[in-house]
């Protein structure tokens, strides 16, 4: 496939950032701080911050907090920032007041604040756009009346909920990811995310177990991609060639940690060819530990295998110097900070492109720069308690 992408790989790199450190620092230096580039969005480094869920936007407006806090991880060396997931414009697309919208002229004015803030300190930023699907919470906000809707009005486990998203659905919400793709280009951000992982809008149409469609949305699993290309392409086609598109995918969901859309590489083949085809730059690879092979037979992760199939670029993501994962902490336990020898085992040997660290940017705001100034004795540990706070 031709993407149109450069990593900016490259032998004898000269980071800036080595002198006086040695042996994993040295690595971590080296690995990490390489650039890489997609269309117009060049990252000074390796290093992205994963999308959180906050819930520190009343209103759905995000305000100087929420600048603020974005601003610090980039100030702290952090290469790319992806945001929070944001809803796009549709009735049923969220399920809390307090998490951030991508539409709407308050919400839009603020997200142009934290992205020139993002900019000033040096990173590049782009939104995560999100529907949740039938996974919404009837009479929860931000559109109390709104009723959740899915492929086949069925949750993820297959039992009834919500209703069927009829062709005016299904043109509407591409619609509205399409605004919102064209709306973040017009803000000054550098790309977008389309959330299609872990059980939400566009999981649940890639999944069996809610889409039991049978016209052409349904069926088998390349059918099952088509709601997700259409939006992809809706998103190419509402910006600008400079302007990269990345898309989270997982094979788990919130309830199913061991789901998998594809059991197979030639499975990942189906769901992958009809996404990079309609427009798919960089694949971002949700699990819940990046270090799990995803198929029996190969060491490789799953960003390492998206890769290897698609020809396009991956993230990884999943517990990246903690222990523990990311659900724990909604369960109040803390994580203590581990070593990232076999993530840059993994990179050296360009398994994936790079790196979204989750929770222990949450913890240490300078995550990134201390691993990369082989700091990483002073990196904070993670507590339950930090999710309580905007910082």
């Amino acid at each position: 496939m031709t993407t149109g992408v450069t990593t900016g790989v490259s032998t004898g790199v000269t980071t800036g950032v080595t002198t006086g450190v040695t042996g994993t620092a040295a690595r971590a230096a080296d690995t990490l701080s390489r650039p890489f580039t997609v269309r117009g969005l060049t990252s000074r480094n390796r290093i992205a911050m994963a999308p959180m869920t906050r819930q520190f936007s009343p209103d759905g407006v995000p305000g100087q907090d929420v600048a603020d806090y974005y601003t610090r991880r980039a100030a702290g060396d952090v290469g790319l920032i992806i945001t929070e997931g944001t809803y796009v414009d549709h009735e049923s697309a969220g399920t809390s007041d307090r998490v951030p919208r991508f539409h709407g002229e308050a919400a839009l004015a603020g997200w142009a604040e934290v992205a020139d803030s993002v900019h000033r300190a040096g990173g590049a930023i782009i939104p995560q756009l999100w529907h949740v699907g039938v996974t919404r919470t009837e009479g929860a906000g931000p559109v109390p009346d709104a009723e959740p809707v899915g492929p086949s009005g069925l949750s993820l486990s297959g039992e009834p909920k919500g209703r069927a998203m009829t062709q005016q659905d299904l043109d509407d919400v591409i619609a509205a990811f399409a605004d919102a793709a064209a709306a973040a280009e017009r803000l000054g951000f550098d790309g977008i995310e389309l959330h299609g992982a872990h059980g939400y809008l566009i999981d649940q149409f890639l999944w069996s177990g809610s889409n039991r469609r049978t016209d052409a949305y349904g069926g088998d699993l390349v059918s099952r991609t088509r709601f997700a290309a259409e939006i992809v392409a809706a998103c190419r086609a509402a910006v600008s060639d400079a302007f990269p598109l990345f898309f989270r995918m997982s094979q788990w969901k919130a309830d199913a940690y061991d789901a998998k859309l594809a059991r197979t590489p030639q499975e990942l083949d189906d769901l992958l060819t009809p996404l990079a085809e309609a427009g798919v730059d960089v694949f971002h690879a949700s699990t819940r530990r990046y270090w799990l092979p995803e198929f029996e037979g190969s060491d490789l992760n799953l960003a390492g295998w998206v890769k290897k199939i698609s020809g396009r670029p991956t993230l990884t993501v999943g517990s990246v110097g903690l222990d523990g994962d990311f659900f724990s902490a909604f369960q109040g336990n803390d994580s203590e900070v581990t070593g990232i020898e076999q993530l840059l085992d993994r990179m050296e040997r360009d398994e994936f492109d790079m790196v979204a660290v989750g929770r222990a940017l949450i913890s240490d705001p300078e995550w990134a720069a201390k691993t990369l100034r082989g700091r990483t004795s002073d990196i904070t540990p993670f507590t339950a308690e930090m999710l309580k706070t905007l910082r």
